[in-house]
Order: structure tokens, then C-alpha cells, then sequence
């Protein structure tokens, strides 16, 4: 675990000191009040309330139908039972078209859901929505890479930034990200090289899923990493579950791995 005592919640600028000593940041999703509490009591240092929620929790095929009605209900139940870990928490699909929009339901989340940061997928295009909200005091996070909200745009499930072109193109949306305002990012399904360069040039945290080891810090679905999924697992996930005789075990054994540099392999 991080120098961070227990007795507070972790910050954004917790975390960014975090990256300037090169501490591994451990985030998980959670849903509810009780895994809210496992993990924090595991060490975990950033709690995803993700829109994954309605692929795991929801049984829908995709994340684009879940509402802020859904995300504010979890956000809420997570909140209630954790005491260190930072919430993020996803604004769903259509839900930030315009930078007035997404402030409006970023609120919701931060009053009514107890988030402490919003993350929105997309890069440059998404600037204005993130200069508004960093601006009305809403605590920003990034998504670039692999984003699920635009899986039919995208045609699959699919490793992104393979191309140079494409790989230029991310390098240019993470820094137009960080200079509109964004604390962290997250880099889903690209190479591990681009996903290293981009961390290095940045000062603010980022965190991998399937993006290598050089990230700032990782995230995994929960349910992904307790082998309970729906379908089968992601290539770079791996079932913690399996050599442990507890969930709290295999938490303890995931965030353990993210923090000696051992997961990803």
C-alpha cells in the first residue's frame, strides 16, 4: 500500500504524487456497498464505478444503455460503504454531447452519486466538454484507447493505436486531455510501447487495462478478475480467484501484483 494513511480519502493530487514516486496505482470496478468494502479494506487506491455495469451486473450485451439514473444509484451504494478509495465514476453513453450536458450530469454524479472525478471517453473532440466542467470545479479523468461507447463505430473489441498514424493521433489526444484539464486517464487495449510513451509524457497519473505494464497504475472489472464474467475473459485479464481461498485474497493477491510491477506480465 501507498505511504497514504487509512484515515482519509485519497485525492487527485494524492494520486498524481503517487506518479512522481513511481507508486503503481490500484483501481478496480465495484457496484455495490459490499465489494465497496472489500476492496477498500484490501488497499485498493481508486474504486471505478464503471458503465460496465450493464454487461456485468445488467446482462446487456454492450455498456451504451445504461442511464445516469443507473450510474448515480451505484456510485451512491459504493460510496456508502468505503473509506479510503477514490470513486470515479463513468458518465454513460450520450450523456456529455455538450460541455452544459455533461456539467449538468457530472453534478449529479459528484452530489447525488458521491463520485469525487467523472471520466468521459474520447480525445481531442472532447476538450471543450473537459475545459467546462474542470472549470465549474468537476475533477476530470480521460479514456483513450479501446472505448466502449463506440464499439460499433469501431467494429469490435479491438487493440487500438497499432498504426502510426492512429498511434500519433492518441500521443496528440492525451496531451490536448491534459492541457484542457483532465487529472488522469485511462488507456484501454493499446500497444504497451504507445501506452509507455504516453504515461512518460504526461504528469498526470495514467492507468492500463491491456495496456502493458508501464502505466501509472492498472484497473481491471472485478467480476473479469474474479472469473465470474459473463463470456469469456479478456486476453489480458487474469482470474485472481483461481489461487486464492477468498475474494479478499485475491484482491489482496491483484493489487499486490499491480504494485510490484508483476501484473500485467
Amino acid at each position: 500500500m501507498s505511504e497514504i494513511g487509512n484515515d482519509r480519502t485519497l485525492t487527485i493530487l494524492d494520486l498524481a504524487q503517487m506518479k512522481n514516486r513511481s507508486d503503481k496505482i490500484v483501481c478496480l470496478t465495484a457496484y455495490d456497498a459490499s465489494f465497496s468494502a472489500l476492496l477498500d479494506r484490501q488497499g485498493v487506491d481508486v474504486i471505478l464505478v464503471g458503465d460496465s455495469l450493464g454487461m456485468v451486473i445488467q446482462g446487456r450485451h454492450t455498456t451504451l444503455p445504461v442511464t445516469v439514473d443507473d450510474m448515480v444509484y451505484h456510485c451512491r451504494c459504493v460510496a456508502q460503504a468505503k473509506k479510503r478509495a477514490m470513486i470515479v465514476a463513468d458518465m454513460p453513453f450520450m450523456s456529455y454531447p455538450t460541455p452544459e450536458l455533461a456539467a449538468q450530469n457530472a453534478a449529479r454524479l459528484m452530489r447525488d452519486g458521491d463520485a469525487q472525478m467523472v471520466k468521459l471517453e474520447g480525445g481531442s473532440h472532447r476538450a471543450e466538454v473537459v475545459r467546462h466542467m474542470v472549470c465549474q470545479g468537476i475533477p476530470v479523468c480521460g479514456h483513450l484507447g479501446l472505448t466502449p461507447q463506440s464499439i460499433h463505430q469501431l467494429g469490435g473489441y479491438k487493440v487500438q493505436g497499432r498504426e502510426s498514424a492512429a498511434a500519433r493521433a492518441m500521443l496528440e489526444d492525451a496531451q490536448i486531455l491534459q492541457d484542457a484539464g483532465a487529472g488522469m486517464l485511462i488507456l484501454e487495449c493499446i500497444p504497451s510501447r504507445l501506452a509507455a510513451e504516453i504515461t512518460e509524457s504526461l504528469t498526470i497519473p495514467t492507468i492500463g487495462i491491456g495496456a502493458g505494464r508501464e502505466c501509472d497504475g492498472q484497473v481491471l472489472v472485478l467480476h473479469d478478475m474474479l472469473g465470474v464474467s459473463i463470456g469469456n475473459l479478456p486476453r489480458f485479464c487474469k482470474n485472481f480467484l483461481s489461487d486464492a481461498s477468498s475474494i479478499d485474497e485475491a484482491v489482496k493477491i491483484y493489487a499486490d501484483a499491480v504494485r510490484n510491477g508483476v501484473f500485467p506480465a
